[in-house]
């Protein structure tokens, strides 16, 4: 995997977010891809509960600037950028003053879902793509961590199929055990839709909890990991249907290795 390039993208990563199993996994993936010699990027959305003072980050004025399509309103994309100490790592935060302003997560301050966040996810998963193409950086992996990235994959294979940047990437998402109950907006289907998506790509999202939005993602992925110990019956029979390489749970200790191994392994060759 030296010299090869992964694309992280994560709803979580450490340090800029609390440590969860999500955050923690996918920034240490990402550290031991990159000490292995592999090029590496983490993209994740710039939460309102980010400091930015404290980590740092700068807007990249080259890079901002341009305006995404969802649900036929023009929302300003907003890229800022911040290294993680000691690690000479790049971070990549997708912002935009509408979505990502609040002091919340996904969720206000009744503990609620926010509305919105189909538009949000929408808008991150187009906002990644976009800054991948403005800085002309063409990974062989894009590995997806958590609900907030997982219509990216859905984006890569329909939205964005004939862009020849993505041509020969694959996507990996990474399973983790439900952070939500309920559903996002009952809308999310017909916004994906008005992106060209078919409706056979689309069904999937008519109930949009947060089992239907990873089976979205699995559905248009190249491989799928097990991230932690504990997955529904209806998700792991869903993974073993799709018929494609998939790395079970892997322990602490191991998984960075095991990681890379099944990039290199399973999904790329």
């Amino acid at each position: 995997m030296k010299d090869k390039r992964v694309l992280y993208v994560s709803s979580e990563v450490l340090p800029y977010l609390p440590e969860t199993e999500m955050s923690s996994t996918s920034f240490e993936a990402a550290r031991k891809a990159h000490h292995k010699g592999v090029q590496t990027r983490i993209f994740m959305p710039r939460y309102g509960v980010i400091n930015e003072r404290r980590y740092q980050l700068h807007e990249v004025i080259r890079l901002s600037g341009m305006n995404l399509i969802v649900n036929d309103m023009d929302m300003p994309l907003i890229i800022k950028v911040a290294s993680i100490p000691k690690e000479r790592m790049q971070v990549y935060f997708i912002d935009n003053e509408e979505y990502f302003k609040r002091k919340g997560t996904v969720k206000d301050e009744n503990s609620e879902l926010f509305s919105d966040n189909d538009e949000r996810a929408i808008f991150f998963a187009k906002g990644v793509v976009e800054t991948v193409k403005k800085l002309n950086w063409a990974p062989d992996i894009i590995h997806v961590h958590g609900w907030m990235a997982s219509l990216l994959p859905l984006y890569l294979k329909e939205y964005y199929k004939d862009d020849p940047l993505f041509a020969e990437s694959k996507i990996v998402t990474s399973l983790y055990k439900s952070d939500f109950e309920g559903a996002l907006n009952s809308e999310l289907i017909n916004k994906v839709k008005f992106d060209n998506i078919s409706e056979e790509k689309a069904e999937i999202l008519k109930d949009p909890s947060h089992m239907n939005i990873l089976k979205s993602a699995i559905e248009n992925s190249d491989g799928v990991i097990q991230a932690t110990e504990e997955l529904s019956s209806e998700l792991t029979d869903f993974v073993s249907e799709q018929n494609k390489p998939t790395l079970d749970f892997q322990p602490e200790e191991t998984f960075a290795d095991a990681y890379l191994d099944f990039y290199s392994n399973e999904v790329l060759s």
